[in-house]
């Protein structure tokens, strides 16, 4: 079953995930290093993300985390999920977030993740699989919500080459 397979640490394929599935990121605190940290290297150098004087006099009254700085911390690849994905991850193909609240330094953040659709490609072996991506903060309140779709391989592509050579012995 896949949430057995989640638990155990095996690595994942499509056939591993379901509609319904979830489970969550690491969590982490937002600092004014990830802050200035993103804007050095983005460009993104608007002061209301790491200038407290500025940010003081706008409506959130403190330095505010880039939209783009939180859509990272929902990838895949930023959680441990990511070492169980390494046979099959082929590719993140898509992504969308609307933005719900402000995260400030010092917020505890985690991703949380539920697997909306499977798609399996028959004949490509793999499968398109739709997760909803929700960022909360330490109150369990969501500070985005979104979708990434990635292209995940299938098991029978891995299984088919060993299959098919233990025949030739």
């Amino acid at each position: 079953m896949a949430e057995d397979k989640l638990i155990e640490g095996a690595q994942l394929y499509a056939e591993d995930f379901a509609p319904g599935l979830q489970f969550r990121g690491e969590p982490v605190v937002l600092s004014l290093q990830h802050f200035s940290g993103f804007a050095e290297l983005t460009g993104d150098a608007h002061p209301i993300h790491y200038d407290e004087g500025y940010a003081a006099q706008t409506r959130f009254k403190r330095p505010i985390a880039h939209g783009l700085l939180l859509m990272a911390l929902t990838a895949l690849g930023a959680t441990a999920m990511s070492r169980r994905l390494e046979e099959s991850m082929i590719a993140l193909v898509e992504q969308d977030a609307r933005f719900l609240r402000p995260a400030f330094v010092g917020d505890r953040v985690r991703a949380q993740f539920t697997v909306e659709a499977v798609d399996m490609k028959p004949g490509k072996g793999a499968a398109i699989v739709r997760f909803s991506v929700r960022l909360l903060n330490e109150a369990q309140e969501p500070l985005l919500e979104g979708h990434h779709t990635y292209l995940i391989r299938s098991r029978r592509t891995i299984e088919a080459p060993s299959a098919h050579r233990s025949s030739e012995t």
